[in-house]
């Protein structure tokens, strides 16, 4: 690796960081990563250092390892059932957000989140009615939303990537307008930005939406993942938001992408319309990943934690790289999750930084473009992963700009 990387008490200023032998992000040499053969480390040349997609360099917990050594063992490798995913994600929130909303008989589980989008999308909205979303957000927001004959309403989010309730007003008036059906799909937290809404401002979205009849369908996916400092307040617990729906996984919190599960919850009042949810959707999810996401809710809280601290140290640490070698870069560390939303206007790279950073740096992140208004200029990088394969991205990164 060519960058210096900080003592480990610089990374760990304003905390707490695990040690070495304990951090899980340090389990993993970059040969050994390399050996992954999941779309991370498949979908660029290797030389490439894959800092984009969101997957965690992290070891798997071992309450998830054991339940799909247990079924193998047990030959438990048919079809999926999602009772006691509802009933641990039920534990999970009542021990970690203090909410009881998780009502075995008002969820479903489906494939994964933006399937389950989709599914309730398609059950509160017809081709040609808005989508409500709010740049800059998760790409497949828009392109999932467009496939499926919907069109979309930005709410862009204002300049400290927080919700502007008089914009999303303006959105949802013009979403509803000639007496259109209309929906809200709402990242929370979110992605890109890592902003984790608060209980006041996701009280006055419920108003909102509310008072023009447009029905929230809220991404959570990062709930699991929200770092010190900041407090995951999940949507259907907000006074108003009765007759919404949230879709909910252990998916990124557990590192468990390649197991497909997800659960779709609905408010008290939506619990009609979840009902006439299509069997077939139920189909889609895998047992082995309903059972491992199972694992991991009841028994993968300790694991967590201490990837909830690795974390915090890397969004620091990535802070502390940037201000060292790319000064000119607007970096907010997030609130939740391991994905930085990086501003690098100021760096001459044009709309798409992230094409220079990976032809002449050869350091992959996501351009920001696909995010919708207000990504041209910027990228989202992942920092799950350890301190010196951070560091090598960022100075690759500077190596990228033309005077370096």
């Amino acid at each position: 690796m060519t960058a210096p990387v900080p003592a480990e008490d610089s990374i760990s200023a304003g905390g707490p960081a695990p040690a070495a032998e304990n951090n899980p992000l340090r389990r993993y040499s970059l040969d050994e990563l390399r050996l992954r053969t999941s779309s991370k480390w498949t979908a660029y040349p290797p030389d490439v250092l894959p800092l984009w997609i969101a997957e965690m360099d992290v070891p798997v917990a071992e309450p998830v390892v054991r339940a799909v050594a247990e079924a193998m063992e047990r030959g438990d490798t048919g079809y999926a059932d999602g009772r006691e995913y509802a009933r641990a994600l039920d534990v999970f929130a009542r021990e970690r957000w203090g909410w009881d909303g998780v009502v075995a008989e008002r969820s479903a589980i489906v494939t994964d989140v933006m399937h389950g989008a989709v599914e309730i999308l398609k059950l509160i909205t017809r081709p040609g009615d808005a989508v409500v979303v709010n740049p800059p957000v998760y790409p497949p927001f828009y392109a999932f939303v467009e496939h499926m004959d919907r069109r979309i309403v930005e709410a862009p989010l204002d300049r400290a990537g927080r919700i502007d309730l008089d914009v999303l007003e303006t959105a949802c008036r013009e979403a509803v307008a000639g007496g259109r059906r209309a929906a809200y799909l709402l990242c929370s937290p979110h992605n890109p930005t890592g902003t984790v809404h608060t209980a006041q401002e996701l009280a006055a979205v419920a108003d909102v939406t509310n008072r023009h009849g447009v029905r929230v369908v809220v991404d959570e996916v990062h709930g699991p993942l929200v770092l010190p400092g900041a407090r995951f307040v999940p949507y259907l617990s907000v006074p108003g938001a009765e007759g919404a729906f949230s879709l909910m996984s252990a998916a990124k919190g557990w590192h468990l992408a390649g197991f497909k599960a997800a659960l779709a919850v609905a408010g008290p009042a939506a619990a009609a319309d979840l009902a006439r949810l299509p069997g077939e959707v139920s189909h889609g999810p895998s047992h082995l990943g309903v059972l491992t996401h199972t694992a991991a809710l009841l028994h993968g809280g300790a694991w967590l934690d201490t990837v909830l601290t690795a974390l915090d140290g890397s969004r620091r640490l990535l802070g502390d790289l940037l201000s060292q070698h790319l000064p000119e870069v607007g970096y907010a560390p997030p609130q939740a999750s391991y994905l930085a939303w990086l501003d690098c206007r100021a760096l001459g790279l044009g709309d798409d930084p992230a094409a220079a950073f990976l032809e002449r740096g050869r350091v992959a992140v996501n351009g920001g473009t696909a995010y919708g208004t207000g990504g041209a200029g910027h990228v989202r990088l992942n920092f799950a992963t350890a301190p010196e394969i951070l560091a090598e991205g960022v100075e690759r990164m500077r190596k990228a700009l033309p005077l370096a």
